[in-house]
């Protein structure tokens, strides 16, 4: 074959697989939405299982199903025939995914879960199949054309795709959202971007914080131990007024060589800027680059004079937050 002609194969198959979306798209019906209905009810774990192709499909589905906040694992159905059905409770859902409905390595699973009354929903093309007689969902696929005429392409694609469908279905009723994916999503590049501020500001005494009627000479012991190159000056009501960099004191000093006994809130700039402790922490960077600043005061909902921690540019870049 010459390789002009790949891309027109790679096209014919994607025909394929674009042609069985939309039969399966134009298929779907109540069925789908009493299968969220339950996934959302489940007390315990979602249950995915099936043979070869469609077992890749169901460990793929229990994955996505788990990543946005419904508990769900993947049974392998060699194994749950040789003690893993154990590991099936009552209050679980069960999800049996199979072309054909008849593969044999389902049967027992199917057999068990009719037996205990454990809730089945089946993703099968066949409707006089063993597995689609036996569900209590029937969410079914319509027969397509596999690219090639040999393995599954085009079936495993629409398994695939109901599946992503019933994962967002379930998210989006369950209001998740970036700050619940966060929390179960800890590393890689995505977590960093949805940090929030209160994840990586700084706190309780590491704050620099001053009183505005601090001497300049003691306050700038403080600059020196903090070493955050600010200092967030305070009335006797703990409430923020303003803050002092080391460049603004480096300007101020050239023009007042005699500023020591100076309190701080003669040369504190007022109203320093803040941001809510719920805000993303790249919106915290984009704030800084336009404000050309390098540190922001950090505040809880619209108490904006009570500052509860302290973001620095360097907090947001060893983050790997751009």
């Amino acid at each position: 074959m010459k390789n002009k002609k790949f891309i027109k194969v790679a096209k014919e198959v994607i025909d394929l697989e674009i042609k069985a979306l939309i039969r399966l798209k134009n298929s779907l019906n109540t069925s789908f939405n009493i299968a969220v209905q339950h996934i959302l009810k489940c007390q315990s774990k979602v249950i995915l299982c099936g043979v070869g192709k469609s077992g890749l499909i169901a460990n793929k589905i229990a994955s996505t199903l788990s990543s946005v906040g419904t508990p769900a694992f993947y049974l392998s159905a060699s194994d749950s025939s040789h003690g893993d059905l154990g590991s099936i409770s009552k209050k679980d859902v069960l999800i049996l995914i199979s072309n054909s409905g008849e593969t044999n390595e389902l049967k027992n699973i199917i057999q068990f879960a009719n037996r205990n009354k454990i809730l089945l929903i089946g993703i099968v093309s066949q409707k006089n199949s063993v597995l689609y007689k036996s569900a209590d969902i029937k969410l079914f696929i319509p027969k397509a054309i596999e690219a090639g005429n040999i393995i599954p392409t085009s079936s495993t694609t629409s398994q695939l795709a109901l599946g992503d469908a019933l994962a967002i279905a379930t998210m989006k009723q369950k209001k998740f959202n970036k700050i619940d994916f966060k929390k179960i999503h800890p590393s890689g590049s995505l977590a960093a971007q949805l940090k929030t501020v209160e994840d990586i500001m700084l706190k309780d005494n590491s704050i620099p914080f001053v009183n505005e009627n601090l001497k300049m000479k003691n306050a700038l012991k403080i600059l020196n131990a903090k070493k955050l190159g600010f200092l967030l000056v305070r009335n006797r009501k703990k409430l923020t007024k303003g803050i002092i960099t080391d460049g603004e004191l480096r300007r101020f000093s050239q023009k007042n060589q005699n500023f020591h006994n100076i309190p701080v809130k003669k040369i504190m700039t007022k109203n320093p800027i803040g941001i809510d402790k719920n805000e993303l922490a790249a919106k915290a960077l984009s704030l800084m680059n336009n404000k050309k600043i390098t540190s922001l005061c950090v505040y809880e909902k619209k108490n904006r004079s009570k500052t509860i921690g302290v973001l620095h540019i360097h907090n947001i870049l060893q983050s790997n937050i751009t």
